[in-house]
């Protein structure tokens, strides 16, 4: 199929929910659900992968930007991100590679207001080649850590939107080995060091590691394009969870604290309880549970 029979908005919806993960050959059954969802654009993916074609290189790698939000909470999911722009979208911000379009403003979500963060969100799912959102829940991250809850969630949308884009492409084309074969990415995840990604399971899609460029990057959010647009998916995906949980618990504030440690979040706490959604595993929350 050639790419031109491919110019359709072609837009293959991501939907995948976790209950075994594979650690070091070890099947471990999780304590929660981790639900991901996100999209392909087939047509945008192809258009790209072949662009230079048979020249791999930095220039010519799709870049994935990775981000996470709501590590520091007491209640709730821990939200992680993966995005694809476009390449010429992609790249470092201070070389303004976003000037002149939709994304002008983009940069690390923490730097913005809610309602830019809002006004991006769509932009962003529009725009973006392909993308996907893990939502970790408060279980897990109680029986791994929060460190490896936000690792497992970086690992996992990266996992899925790598092996969404070879198996698309593949049915898209009708070869699955030059699908694989025009893969290359650099995967960019934001803070001091990458997951550990199931390189075993890739092969058998026919992903090399040789071909997976993975690369940590501190406060990358504010570096990278790719990574800012990951870091609003996951910002606003987990603030809408609190929205729902705040309709849920009127009466704990949390449309206003999003689950962080504020004095009102506290004594709410204190007067009504521990909720399911919080995390146990936290001290202030254990704290809450042995003084009942």
């Amino acid at each position: 199929m050639s790419i031109e029979t491919c110019l359709e908005n072609f837009v293959i919806p991501i939907k995948s929910v976790i209950e075994h993960i594979d650690v070091k050959g070890q099947d471990v059954s999780l304590a929660a659900p981790i639900k991901l969802s996100g999209q392909l654009n087939i047509s945008k993916l192809l258009a790209e992968q072949w662009i230079n074609t048979g020249q791999e290189s930095d220039e010519t790698a799709l870049q994935i930007g990775v981000d996470e939000a709501g590590r520091g909470p007491l209640l709730g999911s821990v939200n992680v991100a993966a995005a694809i722009l476009p390449k010429a979208w992609s790249g470092l911000i201070e070389a303004q590679p976003l000037q002149h379009t939709l994304l002008s403003i983009l940069t690390d979500s923490k730097k913005l207001s809610e309602k830019k963060r809002d006004r991006l969100y769509p932009l962003v799912q529009q725009h973006a080649i392909g993308y996907v959102v893990a939502d970790i829940p408060a279980a897990v991250i109680d029986q791994v850590n929060i460190l490896q809850a936000t690792l497992l969630g970086m690992r996992l949308c990266t996992e899925v939107l790598l092996e969404v884009m070879v198996s698309q492409s593949a049915t898209a084309i009708n070869d699955a080995t030059e699908a694989s074969r025009h893969l290359q990415a650099q995967v960019l995840f934001d803070g001091n060091r990458c997951p550990e990604l199931d390189y075993l399971k890739l092969a058998t899609l026919g992903i090399e590691k040789s071909t997976i460029d993975c690369q940590a990057w501190v406060k990358g959010d504010a570096r990278h394009t790719s990574i800012a647009a990951a870091s609003i998916l996951a910002k606003v995906s987990r603030d809408q969870t609190m929205y729902e949980l705040d309709s849920q618990y009127p009466q704990y504030g949390i449309a206003q604290h999003k689950g962080y440690p504020t004095r009102v979040h506290m004594q709410a706490i204190d007067t009504h309880g521990v909720l399911p959604d919080h995390r146990r595993s936290f001290a202030p929350i254990r704290r809450a549970l042995e003084n009942k």
